[in-house]
């Protein structure tokens, strides 16, 4: 205990007299806690004026590696797939052409109208109304509804159904309503619908259109 005192007092004594002495002059103890203090602030003020800036791009930089390689397992998994897309892709232009050759231009809409009427007239059919409705312009083809009430045999009935349904174009029966009439025939009330392709000036309208909408949309 004497020894730890003895030791106090040593280091206590070091602190006293100092004022007007020379930092070089102190005693030991004293320059370490003063040398130890400037380090201090030293690294204290590296900190905040460069190091913290230096890691937080640190860190940022190891984030956009993450980034990087998340994009590069991705374009590689793309590349491995590549053959397979293309080849998908192919099917779907097949299909999508194939579809359109189902679709009649506009020149074409007077003698789908006609087919549909010969469907009707082929099987025995008596047409009491045969009314071709207001084309209606959809955002890549045109829809022609057309209002029909034709009368005839269950079995002529249901023929020219099928009939409709293997046209080499896109006919399809909507709204069909069946009544028994006279005779044990059958009366058939439907919305036929058929689809062509837009003509260029509708396909200008419609861009024209959706100029706008966007136009209207950002303001």
């Amino acid at each position: 205990m004497a020894d730890l005192k003895n030791i106090g007092e040593s280091i206590s004594a070091q602190f006293r007299d100092l004022n007007g002495l020379h930092p070089g002059l102190w005693p030991v103890v004293p320059r370490m806690l003063c040398a130890a203090g400037v380090l201090v602030a030293v690294l204290g003020v590296g900190w905040y004026l460069y190091w913290s800036d230096q890691l937080d791009e640190l860190d940022r930089a190891v984030a956009e590696e993450v980034t990087l390689k998340d994009a590069y397992k991705s374009k590689v998994q793309q590349a491995i797939n590549l053959v397979g897309l293309r080849k998908q892709k192919e099917q779907v232009n097949e299909y999508v052409s194939t579809l359109e050759k189902q679709l009649p231009s506009k020149a074409e809409m007077d003698a789908l109208l006609s087919d549909i009427n010969q469907a009707g007239l082929g099987r025995g059919l008596a047409f009491e109304l045969f009314k071709p409705g207001q084309v209606v312009v959809r955002d890549y083809y045109a829809e022609l509804p057309i209002v029909i009430k034709v009368t005839g045999s269950y079995h002529d009935v249901g023929a020219f159904s099928s009939d409709i349904a293997n046209l080499p174009r896109i006919v399809t029966l909507n709204n069909m309503n069946l009544v028994v009439a006279k005779g044990n025939t059958l009366t058939l009330d439907a919305v036929a619908k058929t689809f062509r392709y837009l003509d260029d000036e509708e396909v200008a309208a419609q861009r024209k259109a959706a100029a706008g909408k966007k136009k209207g949309g950002k303001r």
